[in-house]
């Protein structure tokens, strides 16, 4: 599947009978795209039951989606999807995430913009990015979202946070409304 490791051992392999003082850059491989390759082919052995990557452009492990298919709480039932973009100074910079499927969730606003602590470059809490972080680690995190992370008390969203305060019953409601016109 990832044809970006062959290409690396193909480009590799081409530089064995240059001179040694040769150089060509439109041959190079990034050190982001270097570690997507091995945290891809890591993220496909580990990934969570519920969810699944698809990459539209095997050759770009940089630009990938997730889908999220919670098989508990508010959200069971609900297909979310997720846009997940690595910038070039990855793994010192989080990936960029957005939720592509509209949805009633605290942490999450309608316009896709996600409240992740591990997503913040900068975080007072000592819970954001770090380079030790993986790709494992942002799935992991996307998924728990949806259970032991969906956060009432610090919410991106704080109509859904008020709304979820006020009556939990009508929430609920309102989140299945959701996904029966956006996550199926």
């Amino acid at each position: 599947m990832l044809t970006l490791a062959s290409k690396l051992k193909r480009d590799d392999g081409g530089k064995t009978g240059r001179a040694s003082g040769a150089s060509d850059s439109t041959h190079r491989i990034s050190i982001r795209d270097r570690l997507l390759t091995k945290e891809v082919a890591e993220l496909e052995a580990h990934l969570p039951s519920t969810c699944k990557a698809s990459f539209p452009d095997e050759d770009k492990l940089h630009h990938f989606q997730l889908a999220v298919s919670p098989d508990e709480g508010y959200y069971q039932s609900g297909r979310f999807q997720f846009e997940i973009d690595v910038p070039e100074a990855y793994n010192m910079v989080p990936p960029k995430v957005r939720c592509l499927t509209r949805i009633w969730h605290p942490n999450i606003t309608e316009n896709g913009e996600i409240c992740l602590s591990l997503l913040r470059e900068h975080s007072i809490d000592g819970t954001g990015w770090a380079p030790t972080r993986t790709l494992k680690d942002v799935i992991w995190g996307l998924n728990s979202l949806f259970t032991d992370l969906l956060n009432f008390d610090d919410p991106l969203n704080i109509d859904a946070a008020e709304h979820h305060l006020r009556d939990k019953e009508d929430f609920r409601n309102k989140v299945q409304d959701y996904i029966k016109r956006s996550a199926r």
